[in-house]
């Protein structure tokens, strides 16, 4: 069975005004390093920093099983909540900061040149994605599933949107994130490759054209991993209720086992053109599950319930084989039933008209102290 792994993107908040807090650096240094590598207890991964000051990334180990994914994804929320706390700050799983903030760069020698080159666009890049990381057997593999998933991952967007605030204002997007990540020249959807050769070509182009200064700058909605032997799909937001994390983990995997087994028995890679699933990407990041999706294979709007179960249909045979069917349709139900991290995150400001409760429902979440 496949393993997968994800990375999480957290925010650092103030425990009273929910204001982002510059203390990564701090909470490093104050845990000695420990942060970078699991204790003998811990199931896998490490803690570390990210572009901004504000936000820590979480990196899970690679499981087959998916209960020991949640609770290493639950884990490593709870290190990254006690160490913020030593250092007076609390801990989000938000796409993007609810409150104004003004993004205080990581000095990383990598990090400040991508702000000389990149401008605005890399000083304000401060938003928290979720990262999915499922094996596969070799980089031809793994450019088959790429091929082959593109059209799908829209439906990740809408079902992990929750990223509605931007700067204290309500951007009336679902998932405000997927916009702001498609100022890099490097993101977004891409055409089909065709073969690992092809990809490695590409990416060399995207090198020599002196635009991207490093194979890091990879953006794609989903990429391989140039450290490990992993597709790494790169399109949802962080989701508040590490619940949803593992649902997305699991729609993931399925997708891959699903892309792999088309592309071996010599099934052709939908042709959609990258600029119609940017088109699906927008509407998804616009209106979540509340409105229409555009469907995979016809490319028009349909419901979002209906796109959402013909992603299930797609890869049900691979949930069944995995022993995650029935995770999955209870996951998948409980979203549509009450909502993504958006639309909570619309209610708690409508019923209190305090973004700074905004915030702290969102931390009583990612803790585990209330569910979505």
């Amino acid at each position: 069975m496949r393993t997968v792994g994800v990375e999480e993107e957290l925010f650092l908040v103030d425990p009273k005004t929910g204001v982002p807090r510059s203390v990564a650096t701090r909470i490093l240094k104050q845990a000695g390093g420990v942060l970078e590598a699991p204790h003998p207890e811990h199931l896998g991964g490490s803690i570390e920093h990210e572009v901004q000051q504000q936000m820590l990334e979480t990196n899970t180990a690679p499981h087959a099983d998916l209960g020991e994914l949640a609770d290493d994804i639950r884990d490593c929320r709870n290190r990254a909540i006690a160490a913020a706390r030593d250092a007076g700050a609390r801990v989000i799983a938000a796409a993007t900061s609810p409150l104004p903030v003004a993004p205080r760069l990581f000095q990383d020698p990598r990090y400040v040149r991508l702000a000389e080159v990149f401008g605005i666009t890399a000083s304000e890049q401060l938003t928290c994605a979720c990262h999915v990381h499922v094996a596969v057997e070799s980089d031809e593999e793994g450019v088959a599933v790429i091929d082959r998933i593109r059209c799908w991952l829209p439906i990740l967007v809408a079902l992990s949107a929750n990223s509605p605030f931007w700067q204290g204002q309500d951007t009336r997007y679902a998932s405000f994130r997927s916009q702001a990540m498609l100022r890099w020249p490097t993101a977004g959807p891409t055409d089909v490759f065709g073969s690992a050769e092809k990809y490695h070509a590409a990416i060399e182009a995207m090198l020599n054209s002196g635009v991207m200064l490093d194979k890091g700058m990879v953006y794609f909605d989903v990429r391989l991993s140039h450290h490990a032997p992993t597709v790494e799909i790169r399109v949802s937001d962080v989701c508040p209720d590490a619940a949803d994390t593992v649902l997305i983990a699991a729609l993931c995997r399925g997708l891959v086992e699903t892309a792999a087994a088309s592309w071996r028995a010599g099934e052709a890679a939908p042709p959609v053109p990258a600029t119609l699933l940017r088109l699906a990407t927008w509407q998804a990041g616009r209106y979540g599950i509340a409105g229409n999706l555009v469907d995979p294979v016809t490319l028009v709007p349909r419901p979002a319930a209906d796109v959402i179960g013909d992603l299930l249909e797609h890869v049900r045979p691979a949930l069944a084989a995995s022993g995650d069917e029935h995770l999955v349709e209870g996951g998948v139900a409980a979203v549509l039933a009450r909502g993504t991290g958006a639309m909570r995150q619309r209610a708690v400001f409508e019923r209190t008209s305090s973004v700074a409760d905004v915030v702290a429902d969102l931390a009583r979440v990612t803790a585990g102290q209330d569910a979505l």
